[in-house]
């Protein structure tokens, strides 16, 4: 099976959280993780589903009511080929995407195509809805996502060869149990958070070694560290 070359991008606070107040601190560090993010060219970014409704379509929820007789075959749907991609894992279709494409005033978001990383347990009618928004999608697994099905697929159907994970703490746990992640770059506030989501949670993996590549001191006492398997 084929894979993308795969970097974990995220920001954390000094006891290793990924949600807090401490997001809120410093303008010019969480602009040094966006411009991170950005150097890295790759070619499409990968977040959960609780992150993509947080930050992409904002709690709307799709609109199954037109599709509720929809009858879809289960395989793979491409609607597109696009020179940057968005891939959402979202098992049981709950996103309520508004297009084909994330709009966001940040370019390392900005049009990226929209990928839905499903399960055999989502229903037609929310097939429809994504074929109704030019959403391309694919089958990865019965009930939980098969990281290395949907690796194979973003490769081979996509040409993703660079993909940016950017959690949540679910998510980066998912690919870190697969033994899929390549490289890790954490931008480390200065802060440690009052409670919040670990970077990773619940992990059922062995021994995951890395080493240091890079540090750098950033904006707001921050500091970026560079890590590859």
């Amino acid at each position: 099976m084929q894979k993308p070359y795969i970097i974990l991008h995220m920001m954390t606070s000094l006891d290793g959280k990924i949600t807090g107040d401490f997001l809120n601190y410093g303008d010019a560090l969480g602009e040094d993780y966006y411009r991170i993010n950005r150097e890295y060219k790759a070619d499409a970014f990968c977040c959960g589903r609780i992150t993509m409704e947080g930050s992409f379509t904002k709690g709307k929820q799709p609109d199954l009511a037109p599709f509720a007789k929809a009858t879809v075959e289960r395989v793979d749907h491409v609607a597109k080929q696009a020179d940057y991609y968005a891939v959402s894992i979202d098992p049981h279709g709950k996103l309520g995407w508004y297009g084909d494409h994330i709009d966001d005033y940040d370019p390392g978001y900005d049009k990226a195509h929209i990928i839905e990383v499903l399960t055999d347990k989502v229903s037609d009618s929310y097939l429809a809805f994504l074929q109704s928004k030019g959403v391309s999608y694919i089958f990865c697994g019965n009930d939980k996502v098969d990281v290395n099905v949907m690796n194979d697929k973003l490769a081979n159907l996509f040409g993703i060869k660079t993909l940016m994970l950017e959690g949540g703490g679910l998510t980066d746990t998912l690919f870190l149990d697969a033994d899929v992640i390549d490289e890790i770059s954490l931008v480390v506030s200065p802060i440690i958070s009052n409670g919040g989501i670990d970077l990773f949670a619940n992990k059922n993996c062995s021994l995951a070694i890395y080493k240091l590549q890079q540090t750098q001191q950033l904006s707001d006492n921050g500091l970026w560290l560079n890590y590859k398997k």
